[in-house]
């Protein structure tokens, strides 16, 4: 790498960090109540984001009953089914299958957090979480991954069963 390589990486390296330092001033300006505006903002946009991706995944697995989530756990929805199954002899088994995906209340630490749990016949598969400063929160970044955790489900589900 000639000096010119490394002189124009140290200028974009300075131009970073003086971003950060303007980043960090406005952070601390974004006061408490703009950023329960926020939380709250992304908080119903994600919400209504994951009721639409378990009702889509309830027209390709029947028997599923989907239910609204809010309040002290957080904000999203999921479903579940109960499923009875005979194997010889008489013997009988409950499973229970579910997923459900939450967006966290706002906090002390000023997050907007994203969790997710997969159960499918009585074994739990998966268990996410995802956060982000809520000043520098992608809301876009929210929607992919609960996309893909939603897809993820469906996958598993449809190979165990």
């Amino acid at each position: 790498m000639d000096f010119e390589e490394r002189l124009q990486k140290a200028v974009e390296r300075g131009h970073r960090r003086g971003l950060g330092h303007r980043e960090e001033a406005l952070a601390r300006a974004m006061g408490e109540d703009e950023l329960k505006r926020l939380h709250g903002q992304y908080r119903l946009d994600l919400s209504e984001h994951i009721e639409k991706c378990l009702q889509h995944l309830l027209q390709h697995f029947p028997g599923f009953q989907c239910e609204t989530i809010y309040g002290d756990r957080g904000w999203g929805a999921a479903c579940s089914r109960d499923d009875f199954r005979v194997e010889g002899r008489g013997r009988r088994h409950n499973d229970y299958s579910r997923l459900e995906m939450t967006v966290r209340p706002f906090n002390t630490s000023h997050v907007l957090e994203l969790g997710a749990k997969g159960t499918i016949r009585n074994k739990e598969v998966f268990s996410r979480t995802y956060f982000e400063k809520i000043e520098e929160a992608d809301p876009a970044k929210f929607v992919e991954l609960v996309d893909l955790w939603v897809l993820e489900y469906a996958e598993l589900y449809a190979a165990r069963t």
